[in-house]
């Protein structure tokens, strides 16, 4: 007959203590002083096993037992807390000393988005060429949009512009059909009514459209519309302006094209065009500002002429930075736009 003579009570608890304290003092880093923890304080570690084990002991012994076991696990955990406290100490005494007189490191700081890079460009180029920059609401009247722009109700020429249409806002001569513009040239409009020629003006925005995205068209685009009214503006001061302005933003041995279009605003229309990747890739609608909105302005269209256009942004940007798809620019890519 053999008999048990594993410690039980009190003396287990002095044999787990004297363990952990000696374990303890011989952790020399994290892990092993995460594996400590682990083998004393866990769920199964011995203090733990000894704490589950209370309720097998005499009456008269577990009280003692279990009052001596709690204070144990909060002098291990103490203990426990300054061992790694006494290594962190060790490890920093040891490391490398910091020379706090050396300047800071350079905080990261963002770049201008492409885009917004293209646009600077675009009006510090017609700024040189004698183009004042002014803007215009977002949120336009169908009449400014539309109407005064010889775009009248059910012309055919408003299937050009898909609109986001906006609800009808109470005027002083009535309810007024808002929504969002389709273009800059409804500034055109505003500046002739508090304006008098001689007018060179450039009219940055975002402009909206309700219509499929793809390599070269987003629902959202921004636009930088000309204008200039004077005595004597003819179609060549449009051309040599046009072709002025492209050799100064792109290279001077880009090609680029001029060619016939229309919109309802001008007579003659034209369209101005890059060669980009071998295609041709159109940048601009313009023409002459058709007599009709001259004389609407309260201006003798005999004496004054002038010229508009209206240049896509994003377009620009396209052959300027080498990028195939428009949608590229508004999809938040860092991968992309980090290159910028």
């Amino acid at each position: 007959m053999t008999t048990d003579t594993t410690p039980t009570g009190l003396d287990a608890l002095a044999a787990v203590e004297r363990d952990a304290r000696a374990g303890l003092a011989a952790a020399e880093d994290e892990p092993a002083l995460e594996a400590w923890r682990t083998t004393v304080l866990g769920r199964s570690g011995a203090l733990t096993g000894i704490l589950r084990g209370i309720g097998a002991l005499e009456a008269d012994e577990r009280k003692a037992v279990g009052q001596a076991a709690n204070a144990l696990k909060q002098d291990l955990e103490a203990a426990l807390d300054a061992r790694r406290a006494q290594l962190k100490a060790a490890a920093l005494a040891g490391a490398e000393p910091i020379d706090v007189t050396l300047p800071g490191r350079p905080r990261r700081i963002g770049r201008l988005h492409p885009v917004t890079q293209t646009m600077r460009h675009i009006l510090d180029i017609l700024q040189r060429l004698g183009f004042a920059v002014i803007e215009g609401p977002e949120v336009e009247l169908d009449e400014y949009n539309f109407d005064q722009l010889r775009i009248p109700k059910d012309h055919p020429a408003r299937d050009m512009w898909d609109t986001f249409w906006i609800a009808e806002q109470e005027g002083r001569q009535g309810p007024r059909q808002t929504l969002l513009r389709t273009h800059t040239s409804p500034m055109q409009i505003r500046y002739l009514e508090t304006h008098e020629p001689p007018i060179r003006v450039a009219v940055p925005g975002r402009c909206y459209r309700y219509e499929a995205t793809d390599a070269t068209h987003e629902w959202m685009l921004q636009q930088v519309e000309l204008l200039a009214i004077d005595e004597g503006i003819s179609l060549a001061d449009l051309k040599g302006t046009l072709h002025e302005f492209a050799r100064q933003v792109f290279d001077a041995d880009t090609e680029v094209m001029l060619r016939n279009s229309y919109f309802p605003f001008v007579e003659p229309g034209v369209e101005l065009a890059v060669k980009f990747r071998g295609q041709w890739l159109e940048i601009m609608g313009a023409g002459m500002v058709h007599p009709e909105i001259i004389e609407a302005a309260g201006y003798d269209p005999t004496r004054y002429t002038g010229f508009a256009a209206g240049m896509g942004v994003e377009r620009i940007a396209m052959p300027l930075y080498q990028v195939d798809d428009i949608r590229n620019f508004y999809q938040n890519d860092l991968r992309f736009l980090s290159q910028f």
